[in-house]
């Protein structure tokens, strides 16, 4: 059994090892907020103001201010103060997002009502490199497509593309990809920061490590059986092969027996159907994906 020199890329690969992180930092953290109230400002039956608008988690304080009446702030199974005099004050806290419409229950015929608006938190966007996944090798120098999808509960306004702190580009409407050219040996990080249309922030990353990668080279040739050929071959962790069979070196005769990911160096392979002779075999690093 002949074996053929392995034909060699003269490109220098990247391997990959891709962590994803969500970067909450950049949220600013808001307390919640007092707002007041005041009921039958100077003896007028309304409140003040009328309609009131908070966040969840807010509180609201209405402040009696009448001195002729009786007065309630009430939404009918949320909240009732009941009715009460100069001096009272009363609080609800929101923790719900909504519409609270309520009234006086004394005075409600007159016109006498309120609401308050609830609005929801803001959440922060959800960004994702979908390209390179994670594990990805690349032939370096790389030209590399970085990816991303970002959604949120209002709206995307900006994807950012970094490499290391490098600001690729940015972009303002899906989808959402930048392209980074001839990347040398070294370790890199891939970042997208996804921005919503209120300034919240949130960071996908990947991280890569460009190697150069060793010369293919075959060794331990045997013959195990009458079916059964094996070999090894010179290979860096993560790179992608090809290894062929031909029984005359022709181009056209090159059959493909396997395409694998390295997960060791050396290499082992083994072909259980070696029955014809003479057989040649070689051992190729594919292209980038």
């Amino acid at each position: 059994m002949q074996m053929n020199i392995a034909f060699q890329s003269k490109r220098v690969l990247i391997t990959a090892a891709a962590v994803a992180l969500i970067n909450w930092s950049s949220l600013a953290t808001c307390s919640a907020r007092v707002v007041t109230i005041g009921i039958a400002n100077g003896n007028a039956l309304a409140f003040f103001p009328a309609v009131t608008n908070i966040a969840t988690g807010d509180q609201v304080v209405w402040n009696w201010n009448n001195t002729v009446n009786q007065h309630s702030t009430t939404d009918t199974g949320v909240w009732d103060s009941g009715l009460h005099p100069n001096p009272f004050a009363f609080t609800n806290t929101f923790n719900t997002a909504g519409t609270f419409p309520y009234f006086c229950s004394l005075h409600s015929g007159f016109g006498m009502t309120g609401s308050i608006i609830v609005s929801a938190p803001n959440l922060p966007p959800v960004v994702t490199i979908t390209n390179p996944s994670s594990g990805t090798v690349l032939a370096a120098p790389a030209n590399l497509t970085i990816q991303a999808s970002a959604t949120d509960d209002g709206s995307v306004t900006n994807v950012q593309f970094l490499v290391g702190s490098v600001v690729v580009t940015n972009q303002t409407a899906a989808p959402y990809s930048a392209t980074t050219n001839n990347l040398a040996a070294g370790s890199y990080t891939l970042s997208a920061i996804a921005t919503d249309n209120l300034g919240v922030k949130a960071t996908n990353a990947v991280t890569l490590s460009v190697v150069t990668p060793v010369t293919i080279t075959i060794s331990a040739p045997a013959r195990t059986s009458a079916s059964n050929f094996q070999f090894s071959y010179a290979a860096n962790v993560g790179l992608r092969y090809v290894i062929q069979r031909s029984t005359n070196l022709l181009v056209a005769d090159w059959l493909t027996l396997a395409t694998n990911t390295a997960a060791a160096n050396p290499a082992n392979f083994a072909d259980t159907n070696a029955t014809t002779s003479p057989g040649f075999y070689r051992v190729g690093r594919l292209p980038n994906p």
